[in-house]
């Protein structure tokens, strides 16, 4: 049998609504924009759900609702039972290309973020070359144009080399590029780097997004300074290394008025430092990431797949970032997509480099751990993993609360019913090393659709 669709459909027009068989032999669509229709689905629109179509035609959402027309030139697919929502958006995403790509590449990166539900990434400045001028950041475009299945979205270095100090980098000419501008993994601590930073930032209108670490506290730690580390004689990395330059810099983007976005937040400190500095109206957002939200230090294992920077912290620090999340403190559900080779995660808890994947597991682990637990609402969870990501970074569609005509055919079609463990042999990323290996989980991406393509389509067999 061929790898294409096969294009042969069986209309039925129940309750008002299409239904359809559609035979598909494997594969996707060849990366063609199709004219489609996504039937029967629970669309989400206007921030809800509604049992509806979606017409696809030339990249485009065309028309939501109960279609009578003629679809005699559309591919139709049935949702019945599924979930279409706009594609998902990771602010927080180490792609390793170039310069690193034994541990992940343009490519690979992008089809693990197909498979996972996101239509779009934001690409952290952790690379050789660092995108600190208008030549190396090209360079990275160009591969993204060669090589990625979805939209990708550069930061630029906050200085030259991503060094944290001296030079910063031209913001004027890279911000024509760049998403927004980081040093992550790398905190900006001097005081002069700070107020030029601050004041260039504000000119030019663009988005700061911090690494908050004091490597002066961090002295060394490679896991939370906790209880566990003391039972096992682990070096600990104290929570003041993160909240401590939050503090300053939230003194910096108040007095300077610029958008200061805050990277994998981990400490109930910085929560709580986060919701003050909004209740005064300062232009802050922030982030966290799945494993922050469900693992404490006493969750960890001296294993390489529980290492990462900052570092899962305590119950208390878990418990505020839930907290957090729901009073809307933190903005958004991020990553911190980081992988690295087998050998570089071999080493336990000391010796391991920092970083895991999360792009297949973002999901999934969320709807489990919080939409099934009823801590908060799937429409809850749409919002911060695929909604406001694009507001606060102003990419396209930022105006969307929803699936809507007129914008880019960027979906994901979702089924919320079908249990699995996950398991990282299955992976499209090249890194391997996350900490929810084995769960138990629902909430699997079925398709995703980048521009009306279809990228990503579950295999028939797992």
């Amino acid at each position: 049998m061929s790898d294409k669709i096969i294009d042969l459909h069986i209309l039925i027009l129940f309750d008002n609504y299409f239904t359809c068989c559609i035979i598909y032999t494997g594969g996707d669509s060849g990366g063609r924009a199709l004219n489609l229709v996504l039937a029967n689905g629970f669309v989400f629109a206007d921030g809800g759900f509604v049992k509806s179509n979606v017409r696809i035609s030339g990249g485009k959402i065309i028309s939501l609702g109960i279609q009578t027309c003629e679809f005699a030139d559309a591919e139709i697919i049935d949702c019945s039972n599924m979930y279409i929502i706009p594609g998902f958006v990771d602010v927080h995403v180490h792609l390793r290309e170039p310069g690193f790509s034994y541990k992940e590449t343009i490519a690979s990166g992008t089809a693990a973020a197909a498979k996972g539900g996101y239509t779009a990434l934001c690409l952290m400045p952790n690379l050789n070359p660092v995108p600190d001028t208008m030549e190396n950041i090209k360079l990275q475009l160009d591969i993204i144009s060669k090589d990625a299945l979805v939209k990708c979205y550069p930061y630029a270095s906050i200085t030259k080399g991503r060094t944290g100090r001296g030079e910063i980098t031209d913001f004027h000419e890279l911000k024509k590029y760049a998403c927004a501008f980081t040093d992550d993994g790398t905190g900006v601590n001097d005081p002069e780097t700070l107020e030029l930073v601050a004041k260039t930032a504000k000119a030019e209108n663009i988005i700061i997004a911090a690494h908050c670490e004091d490597e002066t506290l961090v002295n060394g730690g490679y896991i939370h300074a906790g209880e566990y580390a003391k039972r096992n004689g682990h070096k600990g990395i104290v929570s003041e290394s993160e909240w401590l330059p939050l503090k300053r810099d939230i003194e910096y983007a108040e007095k300077y008025g610029f958008h200061y976005h805050v990277c994998h937040v981990s400490t109930k400190e910085s929560v709580e430092l986060i919701r003050q500095a909004k209740k005064r109206g300062v232009r802050i957002t922030a982030e966290t990431a799945p494993h922050y939200l469900v693992f404490t230090d006493e969750d960890l294992e001296d294993d390489g797949r529980f290492k990462m920077n900052p570092p899962i912290r305590s119950a208390e620090d878990r418990k505020a970032l839930i907290e957090g999340i729901i009073d809307g403190t933190i903005d958004i559900i991020a990553t911190d997509h980081a992988p690295h080779s087998a050998e570089e995660k071999s080493k336990g808890l000391k010796d391991s480099l920092m970083g895991i994947v999360g792009l297949e597991t973002a999901f999934p682990v969320m709807y489990t751990k919080f939409v099934k637990e009823e801590i908060i609402s799937l429409e809850k969870l749409i919002e911060i993993m695929a909604i406001k990501p694009r507001k606060i970074f102003r990419l396209p569609d930022s105006s969307i609360n929803g699936i809507a005509e007129g914008q880019a055919a960027d979906i994901a079609v979702l089924d919320l019913n079908t249990e699995y463990k996950i398991n990282p042999d299955t992976f499209k990323s090249k890194g391997r090393s996350t900490p929810f290996a084995g769960m138990t989980v629902n909430g699997e991406c079925v398709m995703t659709l980048v521009d009306g393509k279809i990228v990503y389509k579950k295999a028939d067999k797992r």
